[in-house]
């Protein structure tokens, strides 16, 4: 009897022993996950602060830019309406020019631009 007691207690510290590796694996394993996952969150995280330097970088540039825009299209605005206003004073010139032609000789075309000039001051 003693010795069945005995064959049973072996039976059961086996039984333990193998339990106890079991967890003692499971345990090691679980570190090793824990750890690839650490370094995971690790690269994970430097990845996301380069983009978020990234980011800044590229919306650092595109104000840049936009400012560029704004002030081109405002130089494209004052140059539009210089332009308006000396093609009106050109037509206002011509209208003017054309009047005092048709009351004066009859020029040839040629003497009609030469007058034009003058009156425009670009010839002097």
């Amino acid at each position: 009897m003693e010795q069945r007691h005995h064959q049973e207690t072996l039976k059961e510290v086996r039984k333990n022993d193998r339990r106890l590796k079991e967890l003692a694996f499971q345990t090691e394993e679980d570190r090793k996950n824990q750890a690839r996952l650490q370094d995971l969150v690790e690269k994970l995280q430097n990845k996301l602060k380069v983009y978020k330097r990234q980011v800044e970088e590229a919306e650092e540039i595109a104000a840049l830019n936009l400012g560029k825009f704004r002030k081109v299209q405002h130089e494209l605005e004052d140059a539009e309406e210089r332009a308006g206003q000396a093609e009106n004073q050109l037509n206002k010139q011509r209208a003017k020019n054309r009047s005092s032609l048709s009351v004066g000789r009859g020029n040839s075309p040629q003497v009609e631009q030469i007058l034009l000039l003058f009156s425009l001051n670009l010839l002097t």
